[in-house]
């Protein structure tokens, strides 16, 4: 399903005010220091404008970064074990998310789902609602549309907004929870079957071709070119943990006496310890295996198993190294590459 229509800022700020009011979990952007970052929403927080993107993408909220997975108890010779509380996970709404955000949902569904179904995830992401803004504006590490997104895709959103120039809204409802959202909370909406979102979003240029990329690394695991670009990478994950799509994670212990839980954590595959054996052996020993992993995982292997790319052109990883490794400047070079 979708419904285009066209609101007043007065109906898209009482909209927000409304949930917030409502006590309706809603987190979105906002400033902090220097930085824009989500964050849950209270009364008079101010949601960040002309932003380029926030440092941390929306993954968290069906990912996060640590969980417990299951607790338990020694009773004498037997053992209690005690699942997570799936029905403990609150309804969130994410509000003004950038369409490259909600296009990651995507990939992470589909490594939580090709050969097992996660019950954590799958249950998280149930219950998060997402609001998309398109963007309207863009910086030199944007390069969505050269992984088959763009500044107005409406993958993985259940509704996307686009600020017109005279400040009122075009509102795509694109599933029937985000037509119930909005139903709920606006009253005051116009048809807008005639407006052509395309020409109010940002130019993003397409800076390579995807299905060439592919080609091309289907023939370079033994390439020279990991080893001339992860020259300068550190492996220190900023990467993989600002990333909407890297799902590694690791499992914990967490025992202490006759009781203990069980956690999953993030991980990278850019970390050494991340395939190191217990008997010593690193089947990646070194940066450029580990980069050459990153690049593969994302634009290979994952686009065989599950049919997507690991990959929604964000920037973060980019803006986020601490050496300036550029992700699409190494694409690029790539596809380039004879």
């Amino acid at each position: 399903m979708m419904t285009n229509l066209h609101i007043s800022k007065d109906s898209l700020d009482q909209w927000l005010c409304q949930m917030i009011s409502e006590n309706i979990r809603v987190f979105a952007p906002v400033l902090q220091g220097h930085n824009v970052d989500f964050r849950l929403l209270s009364s008079g927080d101010r949601v960040a404008e002309n932003y380029i993107q926030t440092t941390q993408s929306v993954k968290r909220f069906a990912f996060p970064k640590a969980e417990e997975l299951f607790s338990y108890q020694k009773e004498g010779k037997d053992i209690v074990l005690k699942e997570r509380d799936l029905d403990d996970m609150p309804e969130t709404v994410l509000w003004k998310v950038h369409p490259c955000d909600a296009a990651g949902f995507a990939p992470l569904g589909g490594i939580f789902n090709w050969d097992y179904k996660d019950n954590l995830y799958n249950t998280r992401r149930s219950k998060i609602i997402l609001v998309s803004f398109s963007c309207i504006c863009c910086d030199d590490a944007c390069f969505c549309t050269s992984v088959q997104g763009g500044p107005g895709n409406t993958s993985g959103s259940d509704i996307q907004i686009t600020e017109l120039p005279d400040q009122s809204f075009l509102v795509e409802l694109l599933t029937s929870r985000g037509e119930a959202l909005f139903k709920r909370f606006v009253k005051e909406a116009a048809p807008a079957d005639n407006i052509q979102k395309e020409k109010y979003l940002a130019d993003v240029p397409v800076y390579f071709n995807l299905d060439k990329l592919k080609q091309k690394l289907a023939s370079a695991f033994d390439s020279p070119i990991w080893k001339q670009q992860s020259e300068r990478c550190l492996g220190c994950g900023a990467c993989a943990f600002v990333c909407p799509t890297c799902a590694c994670f690791d499992i914990q212990e967490d025992s202490k006496g006759s009781s203990g839980r069980r956690i999953r954590c993030w991980d990278s595959c850019g970390f050494s310890l991340f395939t190191l054996h217990t008997s010593g052996h690193n089947p990646r020993s070194t940066q450029s295996a580990r980069w050459r992993q990153r690049v593969l995982h994302k634009f290979s292997y994952m686009p065989e198993r599950i049919d997507k790319t690991g990959c929604t052109g964000c920037g973060r990883c980019s803006r986020a190294c601490p050496v300036d490794m550029d992700i699409l400047e190494h694409l690029i070079s790539i596809t380039d590459n004879e």
